[in-house]
C-alpha cells in the first residue's frame, strides 16, 4: 500500500466535485485559530468545504514539493465528503459541537477509522483499525474533522527527530528545513506549526508532546496521569504513555483538552479521574493570570543531567532569562533556587525492572489478533519492515521479560513513582509555588542527520515520572531570531487549571508565536 499518491487523488477530486452555488473567497488557513474558524462560520463568510479545500491545498504545496516538510502519511479520503456533510448540518441549524469542521493532524499510532495507523513502522502497513481511539472520538464528537495522519518516530523509540520506515526521510522543521522536529510527534508538530491543520493530536511518554512543540513554537499540553485516555494508541509504555494536544496557541490547545479529557472504560487508568469534576478550562484563559503567582525555577531539570548532561546553549539560557523575567514583569514572584529533595527517594533494590513495552504492545497485538499484518515484536523482527535505526531497541525488546503491571516490579515501579511525585507536592507546599518553569530543551533544534551536537531534552524525568502535567509554550527564538525555543510550566497533579491560567498569561504578555516563513 504506498501513501503518497493519495495527496494527488485529492486534487483530482478537488476538481471533480460539484461547485457550491455561494462563491468562495480565497481562505488563509495560515496561523487560523479555532475561534476565528468558528466564527467565520457563523458569520456565514467561510464553508468547511472552503477550510478543508485550504488545508489540502496547502499540505500539496508545502509537504512534498515547495517546503518538503515530509509531515503527512496519508490524508483523508473522506475529508471532502465530511465537509459538505457538516456544511449541511451547519445549514440546518446544527452544527456539531465545540469544534465543528476545526481540521486536525493526527499522530499515526492514533487508530483512526478509514484511515492507516501504522506507528511508523512499514510491518503495519495497510492496517486500518475497526475503531477510532479514545481522543479520535472524542474529538470527532465535538465535530472535529481528521484531515490526514502524520509521520512519527518509528514506534514512538527517538525523542530526538522523526524518521520512520513508513514514510520515506525525516520530517522537517518549517522553521529550518535542515532541521529536526525533535520526536516522537515530529510530524503532527511540522503539520501544524506550518498551518497543514488547525491543531493536532500527538502522544508523549517522555518527551514527545512538548518537545516537538518546543522545536517548533507551538503549545502542547501533557496531561495528569489518568485525566486523559490512551485507548486506541499504539503503546510505547503505559506508566508514562499519555496523548495530548498540540496546537499554535494555548485557546486552540485547551479547546481541544476540555472534549478529550475524562474517564474512559478501557483505559483503566483514567479510573483516577472517575470522582472529579473537569474545570470548564477556557475559565483559566485570564491575561493576568500571572499577578500574585509563585513560580519555582526548576534548575534540576536543565542543570544537573539535563541535555544531556553537558549543560545549556548560551543563547538558550539568555532566552530563558528573559522569559523568566517576562514572569516578574507580569506579576509573578520567581522563587530560585527551588530544588527539590529527592534524596530519599529510590528504587527498591532487587525488585527488577518493569520493562513496560514488551508487555504493552503484546497485549495491542493481542487486542487485533487476526486484524494486523504482523502480530508480535518477533514478527516485526523477521519482517524486516522496520528503519534500521530501530533494530537493536526492536531486538531488546523482543528479548526481555515482559513484566505484566501487577508484577513485583513493575508495583515497585509504581511506588517509586508515587514517592517521586510526593517530593516534588511536598516542595512545592513548602514554597507556596503554583508551578515550576524550565527551558523544555537546552539546546536548539539539531541539523538533521546530526547525533553528535547536545540534544537538550529537559522533559523525560520530572512529568513523565511523576504523572504530573507540564504545557509548552512558546518562550523565543535563538540562532540569529531563527530557531524556537519552549518554556514549560510543571506542576501540581489534577491542577491543568493552574498550569493554563499561567501559561495563557504567559503567552498574552510576550506572543512569541509566528508562522514560518518556509522560504516564502
Amino acid at each position: 500500500m504506498t501513501m503518497r499518491p493519495l495527496l494527488p487523488l485529492f486534487l483530482v477530486v478537488l476538481g471533480s466535485l460539484p461547485i457550491h452555488a455561494t462563491p468562495q473567497r480565497s481562505v488563509d488557513v495560515v496561523e487560523l485559530s479555532i475561534a476565528q474558524i468558528q466564527t467565520s462560520f457563523r458569520a456565514r463568510t467561510l464553508t468547511c468545504r472552503a477550510l478543508v479545500e485550504a488545508y489540502l491545498a496547502r499540505i500539496a504545496a508545502h509537504d512534498a514539493a515547495g517546503a518538503r516538510l515530509n509531515a503527512i502519511t496519508v490524508t483523508n479520503p473522506q475529508a471532502l465528503v465530511d465537509a459538505d456533510a457538516m456544511d449541511r448540518d451547519f445549514a440546518a441549524g446544527r452544527p456539531r459541537g465545540p469544534l465543528h469542521c476545526v481540521p486536525m493532524i493526527v499522530k499515526d499510532n492514533f487508530e483512526t477509522l478509514g484511515m492507516q495507523s501504522a506507528a511508523g513502522s512499514l510491518a503495519l502497513e495497510g492496517f486500518v483499525s475497526d475503531r477510532d481511539a479514545f481522543q479520535v472520538a472524542r474529538i470527532k464528537a465535538a465535530g472535529a474533522l481528521v484531515l490526514a495522519k502524520s509521520n512519527m518516530a518509528e514506534w514512538a523509540f527517538s525523542p530526538y527527530e522523526t524518521v520512520s520506515s513508513v514514510h520515506p526521510g525525516y520530517t522537517r522543521n518549517p522553521y529550518d528545513t535542515s532541521r529536526v522536529t525533535a520526536g516522537s510527534s515530529g510530524g503532527t508538530a511540522a503539520a501544524v506549526a506550518a498551518s497543514f491543520g488547525a491543531a493536532g493530536l500527538g502522544s508523549d511518554t517522555g518527551n514527545s508532546i512538548r518537545g516537538p512543540s518546543a522545536h517548533q513554537a507551538l503549545v502542547g499540553i501533557r496531561s495528569t496521569m489518568g485525566l486523559t485516555s490512551r485507548t486506541g494508541v499504539v503503546p510505547l509504555n503505559l506508566q508514562a504513555d499519555i496523548a495530548g494536544p498540540m496546537a499554535r496557541t494555548v485557546a486552540d490547545a485547551v479547546a481541544i483538552f476540555q472534549v478529550i479529557a475524562g474517564v474512559d472504560p478501557d483505559d483503566p487508568v483514567t479510573a483516577a479521574a472517575g470522582g472529579r469534576t473537569i474545570p470548564q478550562y477556557s475559565e483559566s484563559l485570564r491575561a493576568d493570570g500571572l499577578k500574585g503567582a509563585r513560580i519555582g525555577v526548576l534548575r534540576q531539570a536543565y542543570e544537573r543531567g539535563g541535555g544531556g548532561g553537558v549543560g545549556v546553549d548560551p543563547e538558550v539560557a539568555a532566552v530563558f532569562a528573559a522569559a523568566v523575567n517576562a514572569l516578574e514583569a507580569a506579576g509573578a514572584t520567581v522563587v530560585d533556587p527551588a530544588a527539590i529533595d529527592f534524596s530519599t527517594v529510590r528504587r527498591e533494590q532487587g525488585a527488577g525492572t518493569c520493562a513496560g513495552f514488551p508487555y504493552d504492545i503484546a497485549q495491542w497485538f493481542a487486542h487485533h489478533a487476526g486484524k494486523t499484518p504482523v502480530s508480535s515484536l518477533a514478527d516485526v523482527l523477521r519482517s524486516r519492515r522496520y528503519h534500521p535505526s530501530v533494530q537493536s531497541r526492536l531486538q531488546s525488546a523482543a528479548e526481555a521479560k515482559a513484566t505484566a503491571p501487577d508484577s513485583p516490579a513493575c508495583q515497585a515501579e509504581g511506588r517509586y513513582r508515587a514517592a517521586y511525585g510526593a517530593a516534588i507536592t511536598a516542595r512545592m507546599d513548602e514554597l507556596k509555588l503554583d508551578a515550576y518553569v524550565y527551558p523544555t530543551w537546552s539546546f536548539p533544534p539539531r541539523l538533521i542527520g546530526d547525533l553528535n551536537t547536545p540534544h537538550g531534552d529537559n522533559s523525560q524525568v520530572f512529568s513523565p515520572t511523576s504523572g504530573f502535567p507540564a504545557i509548552n509554550v512558546p518562550m523565543g527564538y535563538t540562532r540569529g531570531n531563527r530557531l524556537p525555543a519552549g518554556i514549560t510550566f510543571f506542576g501540581r497533579a489534577w491542577d491543568e487549571a493552574t498550569l493554563i491560567r499561567l501559561s495563557y498569561a504567559y503567552e498574552q504578555a510576550t506572543r512569541h508565536r509566528r508562522a514560518p516563513s518556509m522560504g516564502q
